[in-house]
């Protein structure tokens, strides 16, 4: 049997505690007051994650308006600066490969202190460099840092959150990560690079002292043999006057039954029934699908099109951060599927306006409208990107691996994306000396191997906890 279809006979057999609510739902009012004790916890947990979020958006905004004053004060060549700003991503991937691991020995808040203070560590390296090495080292640092961040945000919020706030509460990660990006581009304009650098510790600060305020991911504690605190910390999550019993069996049945099967080994992440759970695949067409060199080199692309390219960055940030928030409102609503679908298909089309502009540019044919087109595919790119392919990939990566091969699998997917994110920006200028708009059509292709990908291999998970998708998945 398929997982869809598994996940289509899931769907009819809804856990005792939602049937509770129906109940309480036709008694009158107590449910709404009791979800409202139940919900802040939730939220807070959350907001204190997504710190981790913001720290990474900082880290990954930082190199942009920084280049010139950071070359000019340390006497920096294009090359060493190159370096600099490559690094982070290379900390990334060494990060995700010890995410997992880390996660699943330390816990998902032991793992994000541990990313907060390679990133203040890095942060303060970079404050106080002197000269290339430094200035290197911070950034591997934190890199390091935003690999962690990237993997154990999106799975501890979907830990703690019930089923029906899970998707918008973890698509909050890909919102800070845009904010964070959004803020560093901006008041890196007014602050020197040193300066912007200590503001990049602001949320680790408030993460690693929030982290004191909140509980650990119930399901870690399980997993772990913690009984008294699992209890404690589901409690917490869900309300003093939540009934936790039904949730807490649910999720202490599935982990006995996760806990009597082998040990997960690598290899058996490539079993068919893990490769159908898309982990790994909406990772590659993520970031395969060209959203690092759009991003990476938006002013570029705008300056060669003949549009302003301040103007043109600053309405691209605007929007994305616009469109990930609407997005936060929707996911838990329409679902994860049909928001790939859209942004996909939206992905195809703004890459080829994007390729017709270019060509239209090459061949000298109606020049005048190749600002206006450029504009066009760049913003229908980023807005589509934004509303499904930047944050669904994450929230599903946090929903469909069982517990028992998540950190394993959660790494492996993480490595495979900022690989992906590597590899994208630096064939970039590679591929745009070749052909410009043959790049953009190229990358339309792969867009829409996306869309094949999701209407044939991509489940539903919508609406359903982590241990009925994980049921169906091992079914």
């Amino acid at each position: 049997m398929s997982i869809k279809e598994d996940l289509e006979r899931e769907e009819v057999r809804e856990p005792l505690m939602d049937k509770k609510n129906l109940s309480y739902e036709q008694g009158g009012s107590f449910v709404q007051s009791r979800s409202k004790e139940s919900a802040w916890m939730v939220y807070l947990s959350t907001f204190v994650a997504v710190c981790g979020s913001f720290a990474f958006g900082s880290c990954a905004g930082y190199s942009s308006p920084t280049e010139n004053d950071i070359r000019e004060d340390l006497s920096l060549s294009l090359a060493e600066y190159s370096v600099f700003g490559s690094i982070l991503t290379f900390g990334a991937m060494i990060g995700a490969i010890t995410s997992g691991p880390i996660a699943d020995l330390i816990g998902r808040k032991g793992a994000l202190r541990v990313a907060a203070s390679f990133c203040v560590a890095g942060w303060l390296a970079i404050y106080f460099a002197q000269g290339v090495l430094a200035l290197d080292l911070g950034r591997l640092a934190t890199g390091y840092g935003m690999g962690i961040f990237s993997y154990v945000v999106p799975i501890f919020i979907a830990e703690i959150s019930p089923k029906n706030l899970r998707g918008a509460l973890t698509t909050t990660n890909q919102l800070m990560i845009c904010g964070g990006v959004s803020v560093a581009f901006i008041i890196g304009t007014v602050l020197t690079w040193r300066a912007l650098a200590l503001t990049g510790i602001v949320p680790c600060a408030i993460l690693v002292f929030g982290l004191f305020l909140i509980p650990e991911s119930p399901r870690w504690l399980a997993k772990r043999g913690r009984e008294e605190e699992f209890q404690t910390a589901l409690q917490k999550l869900r309300g003093k006057e939540a009934d936790i019993s039904q949730e807490a069996t649910e999720i202490k049945e599935y982990i006995e039954t996760l806990e009597r099967l082998p040990k997960a080994r690598f290899v058996e992440l490539f079993q068919r029934r893990y490769l159908r759970s898309i982990g790994v695949g909406l990772m590659v067409f993520q970031q395969f699908g060209g959203i690092n060199g759009v991003c990476f080199y938006v002013s570029n692309i705008f300056e060669s099109a003949g549009f302003s390219p301040s103007l043109g960055t600053i309405i691209y940030a605007i929007l994305q951060v616009v469109v990930t928030a609407l997005n936060t409102t929707v996911i838990d609503k329409a679902g994860r599927k049909p928001l790939l679908l859209v942004s996909a298909s939206g992905l195809v089309l703004g890459c080829i306006i994007t390729g017709i502009s270019f060509y239209l540019k090459v061949n000298e044919l109606a020049i005048k409208s190749v600002p206006a087109l450029t504009l066009t595919g760049i913003l229908l790119y980023i807005g589509s990107f934004s509303a499904g392919m930047g944050a669904v990939p994450w929230v599903i990566m946090s929903e469909i691996f069982p517990i028992n091969i998540k950190g394993v699998a959660g790494s492996l997917a993480t490595l495979v994306n900022w690989f992906g994110a590597w590899a994208i920006s630096y064939t970039y200028n590679y591929l745009m000396s070749w052909s410009s708009y043959g790049t953009f059509i190229l990358y339309a292709a792969i867009n829409a191997l996306a869309i094949v990908f999701v209407v044939t291999v991509v489940p539903e998970t919508k609406g359903r906890t982590l241990e009925q998708i994980q049921a169906a998945i091992n079914a």
